[in-house]
């Protein structure tokens, strides 16, 4: 079969496309004959080595796909061959034509939804669900600020906030990325290419501040977060390429928290709990991931260039 390996850390162009041997599951293994695979911006990270937790070299990248399942291990009580599957993290790597995932890693996918959103679905949304509701415990009636909402993770949280019943206000950089975060439910879409973009932020909160912010850029972003926080307010810090200086008075003086997160620490019980709510979700319309671009396994390379340029708008999947 084909995969995508890495060999060494570093750029984009460490990733080349390689036959490699085809896979056998073994005990609570399922082999998914991959159609589709998501690209993020994490998986950047641990190719370039700057994440806290890397592989062993080589590997295949790649921790959400959805496919078909091809065949299972003996200790396999649940799936079946031939089912519509998607995943979140494998034993093998996602980026290849097959993948060997934990029995615990495969979840069924809808006939009514696409492979490629299949294939969005494994972090983004888990990723939102776990910040909105493991780690702010948003409720419903609060106010949600949601940086870089025009993002897979963005996007994913204002169909999660809007659907249980919490305003949110997202940020973009581009017309056509303020327009997508409109269209997916925010109440309001401010520019955060502008330099006094949060100044709206007491007017469309009567002066209270937001209840919680999901943080994508904090190093950029997060010493402007505390001063627009309500009291007792959150900050998710989902994502962060840098150090940032922050005065924590402006934490103190209201109360406020701010929240580091990884899905990687989600135990299996929440994350069984949470991909039930999406599928739920899936089901009565309320989620429906958005897909930027498509391209093939070959183009990994363009892919992990694109999926780190800013005005995002959507989720990037690699398709065979």
């Amino acid at each position: 079969m084909k995969a995508i390996r890495v060999h060494q850390f570093g750029e984009p162009d460490a990733m080349q496309l390689e036959d490699v041997a085809d896979l056998k599951p073994s005990g609570n293994q399922v082999l998914i004959d991959i159609k589709a695979i998501g690209v993020n911006p994490v998986d950047t990270y641990i190719r370039a080595g700057i994440y806290p937790v890397v592989p062993q070299l080589p590997y295949t990248p790649g921790l959400d796909a959805a496919g078909v399942i091809l065949a299972v291990g003996p200790a396999v009580k649940h799936r079946k061959v031939g089912e519509r599957v998607y995943c979140f993290g494998s034993e093998t790597g996602c980026y290849a034509e097959q993948a060997l995932c934990k029995e615990a890693q495969v979840y069924l996918l809808l006939d009514n939804v696409s492979f490629a959103a299949g294939a969005a679905l494994g972090v983004p949304y888990p990723t939102a669900w776990f910040a909105l509701f493991y780690r702010a415990h948003a409720m419903p009636g609060e106010t949600l600020l949601i940086h870089g909402a025009s993002g897979a993770v963005g996007l994913a949280a204002l169909q999660i906030a809007k659907s249980n019943g919490i305003r949110a206000i997202g940020t973009a950089g581009t017309e056509a990325g303020l327009d997508l975060i409109r269209q997916q439910g925010a109440i309001a879409a401010l520019d955060h290419t502008q330099i006094d973009y949060l100044s709206a932020i007491d007017e469309l909160t009567c002066g209270q501040g937001v209840d919680v912010i999901l943080e994508m850029l904090a190093n950029v972003n997060l010493e402007k977060d505390l001063n627009v926080l309500a009291k007792f307010g959150r900050v998710v810090v989902i994502g962060n390429r840098g150090t940032i200086e922050i005065d924590p008075r402006a934490a103190m003086g209201r109360n406020a928290s701010i929240l580091g997160m990884s899905l990687f620490n989600a135990t299996e019980e929440q994350l069984y709990s949470i991909h039930s709510a999406l599928r739920a979700g899936l089901e009565n319309g309320s989620l429906h991931p958005v897909i930027n671009a498509e391209l093939a396994l070959a183009e990994a390379v363009q892919a992990h260039i694109k999926v780190m340029e800013t005005g995002a708008k959507g989720k990037i999947v690699l398709v065979r």
